[in-house]
């Protein structure tokens, strides 16, 4: 990531692009580097100007944010999303996260909260509270069933370390949270974190949380 955050803006409404250039434009570490009406425009826009964070609209016709996100995601290097959404839309919830998106915002959430968002995100964090995070998962997970025996196999290829780590990041904890909890060091949470990540081939800890709650780590 480089020393400002560079985000490019991702929305069909011109004036929600005005809006969130203004507010983004505000902080001294953020660079609004490009904007796009539709999400087929992210990936030439993202080889073009490396942005760290997508700010992605979901609804958008063509190819919308969810498709836009899932595309993006796959492919080596890709910057981080960070998805602006309805919390009530459950199943663009589901699918957004198992895509790898770093996080959720609400359109209406204060600017003072969607710059640090902006910053927590490009960091790799999620940008939600443990308490909302819960929730989402919570939401998203629903009907986990047909998924738990093929959840709990993946993650055999922890180790008992790495597997405590990983249910606490399911229960929405914080590294210095589970470090507490643990009694590790917050650098050696990060350490099993990432090796997790790395052995698991995902994303983010957003993903890692949706499966161990898949494999019912997490009650």
């Amino acid at each position: 990531m480089s020393e400002r955050v560079r985000v490019l803006v991702v929305d069909d409404d011109p004036l929600v692009r005005a809006g969130l250039r203004m507010i983004l434009g505000g902080a001294a570490d953020v660079e609004v580097v490009g904007e796009a009406g539709s999400g087929a425009e992210v990936p030439p826009l993202v080889a073009e100007l490396g942005p760290d964070v997508v700010l992605m609209d979901l609804h958008m016709p063509g190819v919308d944010g969810l498709t836009a996100t899932e595309r993006l995601r796959k492919a080596p290097g890709a910057p981080e999303v960070l998805v602006l959404t309805a919390f009530e839309a459950d199943g663009h919830v589901q699918r957004a996260l198992r895509a790898g998106a770093g996080g959720f915002l609400l359109k209406d959430t204060p600017p003072a909260q969607i710059v640090a968002a902006v910053r927590r995100v490009a960091a790799g964090e999620p940008v939600l509270s443990p308490e909302v995070t819960r929730r989402l998962i919570g939401i998203a997970v629903g009907g986990g069933d047909d998924r738990r025996a093929p959840a709990r196999e993946r993650l055999r290829a922890l180790n008992t370390r790495e597997t405590e780590v990983a249910a606490e990041v399911g229960r929405g904890r914080s590294n210095a949270e589970i470090a507490a909890t643990l009694h590790l060091s917050v650098p050696t949470v990060k350490t099993h974190v990432s090796a997790a990540l790395a052995k698991l081939g995902l994303n983010n800890r957003v993903q890692l949380a949706l499966l161990v709650n898949d494999a019912g780590l997490v009650s």
